[in-house]
C-alpha cells in the first residue's frame, strides 16, 4: 500500500479540520480588507498587486514539495509542463473575470452580501457541470430554488419591485464566473501539481489585473505604500497560507466535509465585516443568508440513495478573494 491509500489517522483528520476552519476565517474575513484596500488603490490595481503578492508567497511551498518528491514523480511533473501551463493560462484567465468583478462588486453593495452571494459557486459548479457532461442529483435543483428564495429575500426589498443593486448583480455574476474557474481546476488537477496550478493562475491573474490597470487606472507608489495592510492579508494570508491550508487539509479529509467547513467563509464574512466595519444586516437580509446558506449544504450533501451508482464530485473550493 503507497502513501496516498493510507488512511488518515484521527490526529490528522483534527488538524485537517483545524486548517480549513482558519482558511475559512482568513477567506471571510479577506473581504474587508479588499473592501478597506479600495480606500487606496483603484479594482484593477488592488486585485492586480494581491495576486502577484499570493503566487510569490506560494513559491517557497512549492520549493520545499518539490525536494521531498521523488525522483519518479518529478520527472511525470517535467513531462506535464505544457499541460501545467495552458492550464495555468486558463484558470488565470477565469480567476481574473471573476475575482475584478468581485471587487468591484465590493464598491457598490456591502461586504457580507458580496460574501454571502459569491458562495452560490458552490451551487453554480454542479448546475454548470450539466451542460458539460456531467452526471447531477435531484437535490441540486431543490438547492436552485433555494438560493434563488435566499437571493430574493436578500436583495429584493419590499415596495421596489423586482430591482437590484448593480454591486448584487455583479456579485452574482462573480459567482458564476468562478464557477468556470473551478471547473477548469476540477479539469486540470488531476493530472498537474495543485500548488504549481495555483501559483501559475494568480501570476496569469494578477499580470492580467495590472496590465488593464496601467490603462484604465492611474495608481501611484504611495497609495500602494498606503494599501500594505490590505493588500499583505488579502495576498499573503488569503492567497498563499489559507490555499496551502486547503491544499494540504483535503489530503486527509473527505470533499464533502471540507466543502461544508469552507462554506463557513460566508458566515465569517458577515460577522467580521459587523464587528470591524459596522455594517450591520437587517432580518429580512439575516434571513436571505440562512436559506442561502441552507441551499449551499443541500448543493454539497451526497446522494444516499445512488451511493453505488453515482459518485460525488469534489467540489474543489478556490480562495473567492
Amino acid at each position: 500500500m503507497n502513501n496516498k491509500e493510507k488512511p488518515s489517522s484521527k490526529r490528522q483528520r483534527v488538524i485537517s479540520y483545524i486548517l480549513l476552519f482558519i482558511g475559512a476565517f482568513i477567506w471571510g474575513s479577506a473581504f474587508i480588507f479588499q473592501k478597506k484596500g479600495m480606500d487606496y488603490l483603484e479594482p484593477l490595481a488592488f486585485n492586480g498587486i494581491r495576486n502577484i503578492m499570493g503566487a510569490t508567497a506560494l513559491l517557497p511551498f512549492i520549493l520545499i514539495g518539490d525536494r521531498r518528491r521523488d525522483k519518479e514523480t518529478v520527472e511525470k511533473e517535467k513531462q506535464s509542463r505544457k499541460t501545467l501551463l495552458k492550464a495555468g493560462l486558463i484558470c488565470g484567465v477565469c480567476l481574473a473575470a471573476a475575482s475584478t468583478v468581485q471587487q468591484y462588486a465590493l464598491v457598490y453593495t456591502s461586504t457580507g452580501k458580496v460574501g454571502f452571494i459569491t458562495t452560490l459557486y458552490i451551487i453554480f459548479v454542479p448546475l454548470v457541470g450539466i451542460f458539460i457532461g456531467k452526471r447531477f442529483r435531484p437535490a441540486l435543483w431543490a438547492s436552485v430554488i433555494l438560493a434563488i428564495a435566499g437571493f430574493y429575500v436578500l436583495c429584493i426589498k419590499r415596495g421596489e419591485g423586482f430591482s437590484l443593486q448593480s454591486g448584487d448583480w455583479m456579485a452574482l455574476a462573480c459567482a458564476f464566473l468562478f464557477a468556470f474557474q473551478i471547473l477548469s481546476l476540477d479539469r486540470f488537477t488531476p493530472v498537474v501539481s495543485p500548488l504549481k496550478l495555483a501559483c501559475i493562475q494568480f501570476y496569469v491573474c494578477g499580470i492580467i489585473c495590472c496590465t488593464l490597470m496601467f490603462i484604465f487606472e492611474k495608481p501611484t507608489l504611495s497609495a500602494i505604500l498606503q494599501a500594505y495592510i490590505p493588500l499583505l492579508y488579502a495576498g499573503l494570508l488569503s492567497t498563499g497560507v489559507a490555499y496551502t491550508f486547503q491544499a494540504l487539509a483535503q489530503k486527509h479529509t473527505n470533499p464533502v466535509i471540507a466543502s461544508l467547513i469552507m462554506s463557513l467563509e460566508s458566515v465569517f464574512c458577515v460577522l467580521t465585516s459587523w464587528a470591524l466595519l459596522g455594517e450591520v444586516m437587517t432580518r429580512r437580509e439575516m434571513l436571505g443568508c440562512a436559506i442561502i446558506f441552507i441551499g449551499i449544504i443541500v448543493a454539497q450533501l451526497p446522494d444516499f440513495r445512488k451511493k453505488k451508482k453515482y459518485k460525488q464530485p469534489e467540489i474543489k473550493e478556490e480562495p473567492t478573494v
